[in-house]
């Protein structure tokens, strides 16, 4: 989730940068003088689709028969053999783990045979 986190802001990051060149551009056109606007032909409208005779709808609705499920069959009961009176093996114990780290012998180095 964290490389998730730092992804979506690495991106936000990439993209904020990359607007500042539109930003400028941006702000420069803002501050230059306006043109002349060139005169655009004019659109024809659209003509107008006619309406359509709307049908109407029957408000009543023809009843329709009821119709009759059929009827569940039932189950057969059975019964399961008894289980055989065994007792289950005893589950052995799990030995438990030392907490206490043996100590390490320090060797220390052999003597110098020269002093500086």
């Amino acid at each position: 989730m964290a490389s998730y986190n730092l992804f979506i802001l690495a991106l936000f990051i990439a993209v904020s940068l990359s607007n500042m060149e539109t930003g400028l551009a941006a702000r420069n056109l803002l501050q230059t003088t306006p043109s002349a606007t060139p005169n655009l032909p004019v659109i024809p409208t659209l003509p107008t689709i006619p309406s359509l005779p709307q049908p109407t709808l029957p408000t009543t609705q023809p009843s329709l028969p009821n119709p009759t499920l059929p009827s569940i069959p039932t189950i057969p009961q059975f019964t399961l053999p008894p289980l055989p009176a065994t007792s289950l093996p005893t589950i052995p114990s799990i030995p438990t783990i030392p907490n206490v780290i043996p100590s390490i012998p320090f060797l220390t180095p052999p003597p110098a045979t020269k002093s500086p």
